[in-house]
């Protein structure tokens, strides 16, 4: 990691039928590392089914989804993103939900407050990916963990 400015982490479990110890570790790994090759930008992707991230999903996404179908993967990523909190580094956490394999649309929505307006709400991984690397050298959101959903430019 030497001589790099940032780091983008997309590190997650491959199924959601279990926790996965090793995507923890690897954070631990990720952000170790980091700190001691000096570099100070994370922009981290989480799940919007997280208990912090929970409130801006539908009733069927926070009761369901998030709660019984994907509790692992809320659970290492809330684990996940305890842990880079407590590093001290410059850190974005940047929550999607139901992520799909569609074309980048350039239309997206982003931030604390929003809210889905769709049952089970989608958002292409190229659209989420726009909005990380963004993110890398954007400061609005250091510190923070908005939501990207579907939508208008938020």
């Amino acid at each position: 990691m030497s001589d790099q400015e940032a780091v983008p982490c997309a590190l997650g479990a491959a199924t959601p039928l279990h926790r996965d110890p090793a995507v923890v570790t690897g954070v631990r790994n990720i952000t170790a590392t980091m700190l001691e090759a000096d570099v100070r930008r994370l922009v981290y992707l989480s799940f919007l089914g997280v208990p912090a991230g929970r409130h801006q999903l539908s009733a069927l996404g926070r009761y369901v989804m998030a709660l019984i179908v994907l509790r692992n993967v809320a659970a290492d990523h809330a684990e996940k993103e305890e842990i880079i909190r407590r590093t001290g580094l410059d850190w974005t956490i940047v929550r999607p939900q139901r992520l799909t394999n569609g074309p980048k649309t350039g239309v997206y929505q982003h931030g604390e407050t929003i809210h889905a307006t769709q049952v089970v709400p989608r958002i292409s991984r190229a659209d989420v990916a726009d909005f990380v690397l963004t993110q890398l050298t954007d400061p609005t959101y250091l510190h923070r963990a908005p939501a990207v959903m579907p939508g208008l430019p938020g």
